[in-house]
């Protein structure tokens, strides 16, 4: 079946704007869902076709946003904090939701933005950072897991740390957790998920992902992958 409609969960955050950018130069029919109500307009003007307004925490929500959907990109987040100790995680039982949703509809492809940190990608995040954000790792860890036993085509990137600078075109891709440790632009990882509904090798892997000058010590399990991207408009 070919990809005709798509998704952006997290539409309204740092990468997922990153995500819509690139999908605005295509000939994609392109969703955004956001929480807020406020972020309605912004998002159309980054190029969305239709915004829905909606709480993954809520499955009624996580089943509207994926109706007659081919693909999704998902990119929620929780913003480290005080906040993020307590209570649910988009990034855990929100991302659930939405895969069981991606699920039952029959989506054809989907992308998680998980991170370097989760699972068996922990050395590739610096100790510090993992103490920061260790609830957050543990929920992406269960929406992985879950994503990989939920029967769909999957793609799950694993960046390491996010930057705003402008896209590189040059990463570096593991695959086996104990890979690659660094940073990367939001642009470039955009760049791989609108990409790999469309690149078969990135067809149900799990990918630890840096740029090239953002990379640190050696790394170790690299793969070469030639990422397809969708037809520009």
């Amino acid at each position: 079946m070919a990809i005709e409609t798509v998704l952006v969960a997290g539409a309204s955050g740092k990468t997922g704007r990153e995500v819509l950018n690139l999908l605005r130069n295509t000939d994609l029919h392109v969703r955004a869902m956001t929480r807020d109500p406020a972020n309605v307009g912004r998002l159309e003007r980054l190029g969305a076709d239709e915004v829905i307004v909606g709480n993954l925490l809520h499955l009624a929500d996580a089943d509207r946003a994926v109706r007659d959907v081919d693909a999704v990109f998902c990119a929620v987040g929780t913003t480290p904090g005080l906040d993020a100790l307590f209570g649910e995680f988009v990034d855990g039982e929100g991302v659930i939701n939405l895969v069981d949703a991606a699920s039952e509809e029959g989506v054809e492809h989907f992308v998680f933005e998980s991170s370097l940190g989760v699972g068996d990608a922990k050395a590739g995040l610096p100790l510090p950072a993992r103490l920061l954000i260790g609830p957050i790792l543990r929920a992406k860890d269960d929406s992985e897991s879950h994503l990989r036993e939920s029967g769909l085509t999957y793609t799950i990137l694993r960046p390491g740390g996010l930057t705003n600078g402008p896209p590189t075109g040059e990463v570096v891709v593991g695959e086996g957790g104990d890979s690659v440790s660094g940073r990367i632009p939001r642009a470039d990882v955009a760049r791989l998920m609108i990409a790999a509904p469309f690149t078969p090798d990135a067809e149900d892997r799990t990918l630890e992902v840096v740029s090239h000058e953002g990379l640190r010590g050696t790394p170790r399990n690299t793969v070469r992958m030639t990422w397809t991207e969708p037809s520009a408009v």
